[in-house]
């Protein structure tokens, strides 16, 4: 869900360490989309990427969320508190 910047914020959350605003409803993704290089990186050529499909398909918005890397960022709701780290490379497989 999109929101207008004119609302204020329902809460904040950390993202590579800097406090951002988030609004409920909003996903991880939408977060990485609006912070200037936040979002995560590919395993061989390093090039940046951003959420893409916003339904869990494509896995560009992997992020590590309060410390649980490879987490789909689209299908994720924020929460106050939150950090929220860039996923640099390869996802990792449990």
């Amino acid at each position: 869900m999109f929101k207008t910047v004119l609302e204020a914020p329902d809460m904040t959350v950390t993202v590579n360490g800097v406090e951002t605003p988030a609004w409920n409803g909003e996903t991880v993704a939408g977060i990485l989309m609006r912070v200037p290089n936040a979002g995560r990186t590919t395993a061989i050529s390093g090039t940046p990427r951003l959420p893409y499909c916003q339904m869990g398909v494509c896995f560009d918005c992997l992020a590590i969320i309060d410390g649980v890397a490879s987490s789909q960022g689209c299908l994720v709701p924020a929460r106050p508190g939150m950090r929220i780290e860039s996923q640099r490379g390869a996802r990792e497989i449990a």
